[in-house]
């Protein structure tokens, strides 16, 4: 078995792959000319026809995803987040979502973790894109272990998957080989009394962080993996904030129709709670390294603290 701690994220969905093919021919890999982003060129050799690229034609590459799973193949569609969610959106919400179709998309340099490829790589809105078509399961992962179950859960699913995610080494693993994924949405990963702090991908680590830093304060969190965004777990969340009364969500994603929204709806009929929600805000993308764009969309886990303390 692989040990993927520790792992660059697209190494770890290379791996995958690779390992999912092992054991069913019937998996194919589609690429939209990023075999090198991605760490997927060497698959070609090991399953042949069934890895294919694309080139840079993304609404394509969806619509050949849809004539293969009518086929009877299960394909890993990959490209960089915002080119699936806001080029290829027709084509995946028809010719995948409407037609009940089962896929799953993979969208990398989701948010920040895009770093220099600037602006326009770097998606803040594509899981709300990708949330408002009915039927459609969302995530956005933390580290290569979650990565590599969430992938293999995808498989034995009838929906169609959008998983969100970085391509480099994640700032710190949070979870160890053999953790298991497919029986919730959401896992508790420091318990407290005060108030819950929900994150997902990037964000996880900077939530735990702060809730260190907060403890020492006095003030104890509950720290939750919200890997799910859609559909929420809604009895992990719920059974938190039903004790802290209060709520900040963490997303490296636009505030606007990603997991603060969806925490947001979810306690609107549920349980009315106060909230803040730790996100972007009406900006677009840059070029920059990692740690200065965190700071400058107010991501870190001083802006947690700060939210925190507010609430």
């Amino acid at each position: 078995m692989t040990n993927y701690s520790g792992m660059e994220m697209r190494k770890a969905y290379a791996k995958t792959i690779e390992e999912l093919y092992g054991e069913d021919k019937n998996i194919f890999a589609l690429e939209a000319d990023l075999s090198g982003s991605m760490s997927t060129a060497s698959l070609k050799s090991i399953m042949g026809d069934n890895y294919l690229n694309l080139g840079i034609m993304e609404a394509n590459m969806i619509s050949v995803a849809a004539g293969i799973n009518l086929a009877g193949g299960y394909c890993y569609i990959h490209s960089f987040g915002q080119f699936l969610a806001r080029r290829a959106m027709d084509q995946i919400f028809i010719s995948m979502a409407y037609a009940g179709l089962k896929g799953c998309l993979v969208g990398s340099d989701s948010g920040v973790t895009a770093e220099h490829n600037g602006g326009t790589h770097m998606t803040f809105e594509d899981m709300g894109i990708i949330r408002t078509i009915p039927g459609v399961e969302i995530y956005d992962v933390c580290d290569p272990v979650e990565l590599s179950q969430i992938l293999k859960n995808a498989k034995n699913k009838d929906v169609l998957t959008y998983i969100r995610t970085a391509r480099k080494k994640a700032v710190k693993d949070i979870y160890e080989d053999g953790e298991d994924f497919s029986k919730s949405g959401a896992k508790l990963l420091r318990e407290g009394k005060d108030v819950t702090i929900l994150a997902c991908g990037i964000e996880v680590n900077e939530a735990i962080k702060a809730a260190e830093e907060l403890s020492e304060k006095g003030i104890d969190a509950d720290v939750i993996d919200c890997y799910r965004i859609k559909p929420l777990d809604e009895e992990v969340i719920l059974k938190s904030v039903s004790k802290t009364k209060k709520v900040i969500t963490c997303e490296n994603h636009n505030v606007n129709n990603g997991l603060g929204s969806a925490i947001a709806e979810l306690l609107g009929e549920k349980m009315p709670t106060k909230m803040y929600r730790i996100g972007v805000r009406e900006k677009f993308g840059q070029v920059g390294k990692l740690e200065y764009l965190m700071q400058q969309y107010k991501l870190t886990d001083k802006d947690i603290i700060e939210a925190v303390e507010k609430l």
